[in-house]
């Protein structure tokens, strides 16, 4: 029973606990970019092993963090956080003492299950604890607390990887989860839904962190003696996945919604532009350093603009698609931060932060800010109240998916393999591939908007 009142030492209990859970998971997604050249060095790791760095933690999340969702339905939202928070401690302490690049990648594909459970965890934990008319507020201060945690990522991993080690942005993780599990111990009741039932689609779950790995296994070793196994894994394995999903009773991924035009196409567009949004973190921040000449702390200060854009805005974003309706911004928010990667062509050797930089990632943080609160409303209003959670998590998993398959795909296909990032004319010349294939996929994600999504919403009913 939802029993917290705002304004009470338990209120702050539970946001404190919830926001530092899910701002672990927040705080690994923002600074892994920026040490990857550093890893690289210091573990004489190939590019290949870059790409499964970043890949291993968005695999394990995209393909479990519905599952981790449906156990803390049936088993309690705070229990499984707090296992979550532990896992992810334990994970960032192999990580921390990776010994070789394979050994990271393990323990990166570790973290990514944990992140699974503390994921949706966090927020139906606040759903659960609340009165229903304080969780407005609560939710509020939660994402306020976890773009804060987005926003201090990449100092602070600056900072560690100039001045102690890369392997400090995982070992920092061990404090910051021994706090969130006294604070969840000490103020957060336990809460689950009482309608949850039936089998764990565990089936589901193995099938799509199978298909998602063969396809990135096809996608990083494009060519390789490996290639076509892996390819004809992918494919069995998501059809498999297909057929497992509309024959169990409780689906992990309910097919059913896809019918929904609007649904589809708003998680279509998902993909695609968060495609493009993971590859330009993940090809910028190497273009500063190995080009640039920038160090680790300079690289990650300079992705700031975008995370400033949306604390600042994402509200008015959501705000301006409550009044015209979704499409307009939808449609319009890509192509904005299409014109933004656009300008990071600028981005070499003679680099200057405030002419080359700042700009182009100011105009793509305000496209993003336009885009992502209608995003969300649109596939939450695509979709009957009963399964809300599912759909939020559907999407969530597709955009990680995106950013999945992009850091997998591209820098094969502008010309990167082995250890051609350390070259910086290699490289310059690669940049600059990447980064018009990325304002093409999100003029693609735009236009996707303006085709299929309705100029204003309804709700579907059950």
């Amino acid at each position: 029973m939802s029993t917290v009142a705002w304004g009470t030492p338990s209120a702050r209990g539970v946001v404190a606990a919830a926001a530092l859970g899910s701002g672990l998971t927040l705080l690994d997604g923002t600074v892994v970019n920026v040490a990857l050249r550093t890893m690289g060095e210091d573990l004489d790791a190939s590019l290949a092993q870059l790409q499964w760095i970043t890949n291993g933690y968005f695999l394990a999340l995209a393909s479990l963090i519905l599952l981790g969702g449906a156990l803390g339905d049936r088993f309690g939202r705070r229990r499984v956080l707090v296992v979550g928070t532990v896992w992810f401690a334990l994970a960032s302490l192999l990580c921390g003492l990776a010994p070789t690049a394979d050994v990271l990648v393990a323990a990166r594909v570790l973290q990514g299950i944990g992140g699974a459970l503390l994921t949706p965890g966090s927020l139906a934990m606040i759903q659960g604890a609340f009165r229903t008319e304080d969780r407005g507020r609560a939710i509020g201060a939660w994402s306020g607390l976890g773009g804060i945690a987005a926003a201090l990522g990449p100092l602070v991993g600056g900072l560690l990887i100039d001045h102690a080690s890369w392997r400090w942005i995982f070992l920092i993780n061990l404090p910051l989860a021994a706090v969130t599990v006294w604070l969840a111990h000490r103020w957060v009741p336990e809460s689950r839904d009482p309608r949850a039932h039936g089998r764990f689609d565990v089936p589901g779950a193995a099938l799509a962190a199978l298909t998602l790995g063969a396809t990135t296994w096809a996608l990083t070793d494009a060519g390789g003696s490996v290639t076509p196994w892996a390819v004809a894994g992918g494919v069995a394995a998501a059809m498999a996945f297909v057929a497992v999903e509309r024959r169990t009773r409780s689906p992990m991924v309910p097919l059913g919604l896809f019918a929904d035009r609007t649904f589809a196409a708003a998680n279509l567009m998902t993909l695609v532009v968060y495609a493009a949004l993971g590859a330009i973190l993940f090809f910028l921040v190497l273009q500063l350093q190995v080009v640039g000449g920038h160090t680790a702390l300079e690289a990650g200060l300079a992705t700031l603009p975008i995370t400033v854009c949306m604390l600042l805005l994402a509200s008015r974003g959501g705000a301006l698609g409550q009044r015209i309706g979704p499409r307009v911004p939808m449609a319009l928010g890509p192509v904005v931060m299409a014109v933004g990667t656009l300008w990071l062509l600028r981005v070499g050797p003679d680099v200057a932060w405030w002419r080359d930089v700042a700009p182009g990632l100011t105009v793509f943080g305000l496209g993003l800010a336009l885009m992502v609160a209608p995003l969300t409303a649109t596939v939450l209003a695509a979709a009957p109240d009963e399964v809300a959670g599912v759909a939020s998590g559907i999407n969530n998993a597709l955009a990680r998916t995106g950013s999945l398959l992009a850091v997998a795909a591209l820098p094969m296909a502008v010309g990167l393999a082995g250890d051609d990032y350390r070259d910086p004319a290699l490289l310059d010349a690669a940049y600059g591939s990447a980064v018009l294939a990325c304002a093409a996929l999100l003029v693609v994600g735009g236009l996707i908007s303006w085709i299929t999504i309705p100029r204003r919403l309804q709700t579907p009913t059950a």
